[in-house]
């Protein structure tokens, strides 16, 4: 029996695979959507169900059509949200997590848990940094 000669991965296998703290590696983009406040909080509502783009912008406060959308079309690219379109009059769209994205919704939620758990903490470090 010939032993097996390794074979060295190529630099596709390596940005397939990701290595996050590389500066050329794709899944910074994902991490920069999935963790960014619109698209963080858009992910967190949407585990609650089907929402329309107006529902969804009442739901999160302070957020604008433009940046709310960009942030949905992103997570919509990532394979997170699916996006609906119905033939009604006035056209209606709604979204939807896709199981990846529900997948990632929850790890995102427990980031927002811990932050609403803590944020006490984190606002006494504000001001003992400010005294």
């Amino acid at each position: 029996m010939k032993p097996k000669i390794p074979v060295p991965e190529t630099l596709t296998d390596q940005l397939r695979r990701g290595a996050l703290m590389a500066t050329e590696c794709p899944s910074r983009d994902v991490l920069k959507h999935v963790t960014s406040r619109w698209g963080m909080l858009s992910l967190i509502v949407l585990l609650d169900g089907t929402h329309r783009f107006s529902e969804l912008r009442r739901k999160i406060g302070g957020v604008s059509e433009k940046m709310l959308a960009q942030s949905l079309q992103a997570l919509e690219g990532d394979g997170f949200i699916l996006r609906k379109s119905l033939p009604v009059v006035p056209p209606h769209v709604e979204y939807s997590l896709t199981p990846l994205g529900v997948e990632v919704a929850v790890q995102v939620r427990q980031l927002g848990d811990w932050i609403e758990l803590n944020l006490s903490r984190v606002l006494q470090a504000h001001v003992q940094r400010a005294a």
